[in-house]
């Protein structure tokens, strides 16, 4: 190399650092596994789901409080509030099951992306940013899979 490469190349070092030290993070990002952001995607927006399942019930009976809440706020149209608040605390118990296990995970976040489009539309309207994080985390899983780390995963390897 000549002596003005040499100079061109210490010369260019300084300002190439945060260029080098970015492509690194971004390298070091890259290596995120999936299977960890599946399983994070499943499982955070299933336990929210789960907890205001499990705030509906006493025991194995529905609330009084919870058909209140049906009748009184919720107010869903085109569907009885007893069904509703019965189908709601099924769906809320069922589909994170099978989410968190990663049984049938698409078909679940699918679900859940369904109810929690209803909740966002005729509920709570002004909950958009956490409707959307929910909905963000159901898209993922739709999308791409559960990953690694699921019931559904062992099932396709077995049946490859």
């Amino acid at each position: 190399m000549t002596t003005l490469g040499k100079t061109l190349e210490t010369a260019a070092t300084p300002t190439m650092l945060p260029v080098r030290i970015v492509q690194r993070a971004i390298a070091a990002l890259d290596r995120i596994p999936f299977w960890l952001i599946a399983l994070s995607a499943r499982i955070f927006p299933a336990m929210v789901f789960w907890q205001s399942g499990q705030t509906k019930v006493e025991g194995f009976s529905l609330k009084p409080s919870a058909m209140a809440l049906f009748q009184e706020e919720y107010r869903l149209p085109l569907i009885d509030p007893e069904i509703a608040a019965y189908a709601a605390t099924i769906a809320e118990h069922f589909f994170p099951v099978l989410l968190v296990i990663g049984l049938a995970s698409r078909f679940s976040a699918m679900a859940l992306l369904f109810m929690t489009a209803v909740i966002e539309i005729f509920v709570y309207p002004d909950a958009w940013p956490t409707h959307g994080v929910w909905a963000t985390c159901f898209l993922i899983v739709i999308a791409r899979g559960p990953g690694l780390l699921s019931l559904d995963h062992l099932i396709a390897r077995k049946f490859r």
